[in-house]
Order: structure tokens, then C-alpha cells, then sequence
């Protein structure tokens, strides 16, 4: 069995695979066309080499790049018109011209990490803040602590399973799982067609739903080392500590995707489980879309490293 590290994220009837040379979008049209789009992507610098740092620089690049990717499949999604501009819509147009679809990607990005920061990560501490427990010994920081994580993971599993009773979310889900089964087929060394792929499971130990389970995990530990302090100083702890936590994930996460040791399948167990509710079975043209995507990176990834 060969590894890769291509990775993807599910879109609005469609997926996005990133490879190490090139990022592919395949969306699937109202007139059930496929529709491929390929980017190649600029050299890795020498960052691509450094331990959790590559990981703090290579999550937020896929960040903007999967924004980038999900705006343009919304452009394919059959909507009512929004009606004319406003005011302020012709005013962002005048000052930024051809770069106000950019602005609005890095804005949504900006948005969007502002929100999980403060949902996941902020918010738990403000609640675990008013659970009273001895804020000096090891053992009660190490409490404190504990009981944050338990809320944050509560708070986001949580999230997940509302996000998963929605019909749109579902669809979302079920690309999910043909992204995970078409990287699963090219790692078993099958032939990617619809028949191969669809034998293969929907979970995979690399996935981002992995990625944010051990960034719960991965802070808890973290946290606990800095000790606990008064609540504006747990916040701009945690501010700070944030690139960190998601740098160790990061290599825990790329570890677990090639290691068999006993260890990492303890590691990645819960966040498997967890893909039980973010990734549901795909119908073939969904598959197909999930072939086509994937083979636009394979193109010039052979032989590559995408961490």
C-alpha cells in the first residue's frame, strides 16, 4: 500500500484536491457537466521542511485556497438574484476594483478563524473560568484545564451533529466521503473508476475532521503547561499558543496518515469515529466527480511529498 499526501475538501457539489505541484477543483453543473479547474501552485519555500512550523503555514495556505475553491463552486449553484447593489456594495467595487473578490476571500478566511477561535477556544475557557477548583497546585491547574477541553470538545461535537441534520450539509458530508474513498483507491493501488472506488471506506486517518479533534486534544496538554492565570491572561495565552497547538496537530496528524504503530492508531481512533458524522456514502456521481479531481493532481504528483 502507497501513500500520498493529497488532500481535499468537500465544496458545493464538488471537491477540491490538493496535490504538492497543483490544487484541482471539480464541480458537477446544474446541466450535470463536470466542470475542472486546475491551479498550479507557487514553490514551497523552505518552511516545507521545518517541523510544526510547516504546519502552521501549510494550514492557513489551505485555508485561503479552500475558501477560494468553495466561492468559486458557489458560482454554480442555481440562486435567485440577490437584486441590485447597494451603496455600499458599488463603494467596495470603485475602491478595490478587480481585487474585491480577493479582499472578500481573505475576509471570509479572517471571519471564519475569528469565529472557531472564539467558539472553540475562547468560549470554553470563559466557562471553565467559573468552575471553582485550586488555580496554583499541578494537579488543580491540570483540572482546570480538563474540565475547558471537555467543554470545547462538547461545544464541538456538538456543532457537528446540528451541522449534520441539514439537508445542504449532508450533500456536503457525502463528496466527503467520495474524497476520502477515491484517496483511499489511488493508495491501494486500484484503478480509479466508480466500481474500485466505491468499495472503500469513507473515513480516512488524515482528514481535517482528524486535524480539528486533535487540536482539542493537543490544547488541553499545552494549556495545562502554561498553568492557568487570571481570564484576560488565559485569553492572550491562548491567542498566542493557538499556531503551536495547530503545528503539533498538524505532525500528529501526518504521522498518524503513515504510521501503523499501535500508539498512532490509538491517536487517530476518535477522530475516525468522529468522520461517522462527517462523511456519509457517496452516490457514483459524486464518485466520478472524486475521480476526476484527484487525477488532475496525480498528473504531476507522482513522486511528491505534499507536507
Amino acid at each position: 500500500m502507497k501513500k500520498t499526501n493529497i488532500g481535499g475538501q468537500a465544496l458545493i457539489e464538488g471537491l477540491l484536491m490538493i496535490g504538492p505541484k497543483s490544487a484541482v477543483t471539480a464541480i458537477r453543473r446544474p446541466d450535470d457537466k463536470i466542470i475542472v479547474e486546475k491551479k498550479i501552485l507557487p514553490p514551497r519555500g523552505s518552511w516545507s521542511k521545518v517541523p510544526i512550523i510547516r504546519g502552521i503555514i501549510g494550514f492557513a495556505r489551505q485555508m485561503v485556497i479552500g475558501m477560494k475553491a468553495l466561492m468559486y463552486s458557489a458560482e454554480f449553484v442555481d440562486i435567485e438574484e440577490a437584486g441590485s447593489p447597494t451603496k455600499f456594495d458599488k463603494f467596495l467595487e470603485r475602491i478595490l476594483g478587480d481585487k474585491l473578490k480577493d479582499a472578500a476571500i481573505y475576509f471570509s478566511v479572517v471571519v471564519a478563524i475569528v469565529l472557531a477561535v472564539g467558539l472553540f477556544i475562547l468560549l470554553p475557557n470563559f466557562l471553565a473560568s467559573f468552575i471553582k477548583s485550586d488555580e496554583v497546585s499541578g494537579a488543580g491547574v491540570a483540572l482546570r484545564n480538563l474540565l475547558e477541553g471537555i467543554i470545547r470538545i462538547t461545544l464541538f461535537l456538538s456543532y457537528i451533529a446540528v451541522a449534520s441534520r441539514l439537508k445542504d450539509i449532508k450533500r456536503i458530508w457525502q463528496y466527503h466521503g467520495a474524497e476520502h474513498k477515491a484517496i483511499h483507491c489511488y493508495e491501494h493501488g486500484d484503478e480509479l473508476t466508480v466500481e474500485n472506488v466505491r468499495k472503500y471506506s469513507t473515513k480516512h486517518p488524515r482528514c481535517g475532521t482528524s486535524f480539528l479533534f486533535l487540536v482539542m486534544i493537543v490544547s488541553i496538554i499545552v494549556f495545562s503547561v502554561v498553568g492557568w492565570h487570571g481570564r484576560w491572561m488565559n485569553i492572550l495565552l491562548r491567542i498566542l499558543l493557538i499556531p503551536l497547538v495547530a503545528g503539533i496537530s498538524y505532525e500528529l496528524l501526518k504521522l498518524a496518515g503513515r504510521s501503523e504503530m499501535k500508539i498512532m492508531k490509538i491517536i487517530k481512533a476518535p477522530g475516525l469515529a468522529l468522520q461517522l458524522l462527517t462523511t456519509n456514502e457517496p452516490d457514483d456521481k459524486q464518485v466520478e466527480v472524486a475521480i476526476e479531481a484527484l487525477k488532475g493532481v496525480l498528473a504531476d504528483s507522482e513522486g511528491e511529498d505534499n507536507w
